[in-house]
């Protein structure tokens, strides 16, 4: 505790000067060299490990100026009737309804490889070991099987895209009982 005393000594004053000159209130800039002055003594030990420590008071300095900048923006009162619009979930995460449907429609090879590694997050290496084929005919196994996927949905679920190409609409199925 003894480098935070000392160091506060050092620099006190010339802290002070600085916050009054950003703060023009002596009120508030006493306040925050309270604050700065908790926050050092709280380092304890620490603070004596410091390199730097007008620097450090500095910087603390200027992030609670900073935060007493940021509290002191305009507030409004909202009514209390106000209610939450949800926006609409995009037309792409919505298309996920069909997926269930369109596995059942692949071939047991893609539905095993898009269930494995993209569903249930298995690494590629390890469904190229448990196949026992390389690791980059897995990747190409698990491409070929995406494509094929995206193939089945776009057309089993009428995907339709808009100018720049984003999904803009389909039409859900529902999964086979």
């Amino acid at each position: 505790m003894k480098c935070v005393i000392q160091a506060w000594h050092h620099h006190e004053s010339e802290l002070r000067r600085w916050l009054l000159s950003k703060l023009k209130n002596p009120t508030d800039a006493e306040d925050l060299i309270q604050d700065v002055f908790e926050k050092a003594m709280l380092q304890g030990e620490r603070f004596c490990s410091i390199k730097n420590a007008r620097a450090w008071l500095f910087k603390v300095a200027r992030n609670a100026l900073i935060d007493r900048y940021r509290m002191q923006h305009d507030q409004v009162e909202l009514p209390d009737n106000l209610t939450v619009i949800e926006d609409e979930p995009e037309a792409v995460d919505k298309l996920s309804e069909c997926l269930p449907r369109i596995l059942t429609e692949l071939s047991d090879e893609d539905r095993e490889v898009i269930t494995l590694c993209d569903l249930n997050e298995m690494p590629q290496q390890h469904y190229a070991q448990m196949k026992g084929i390389s690791l980059s005919a897995a990747k190409s196994r698990i491409q070929r099987a995406r494509k094929r996927m995206q193939h089945t949905l776009e057309i089993n679920c009428q995907v339709k895209r808009d100018s720049t190409g984003n999904v803009c609409c389909f039409v859900p199925r529902e999964p086979i009982k």
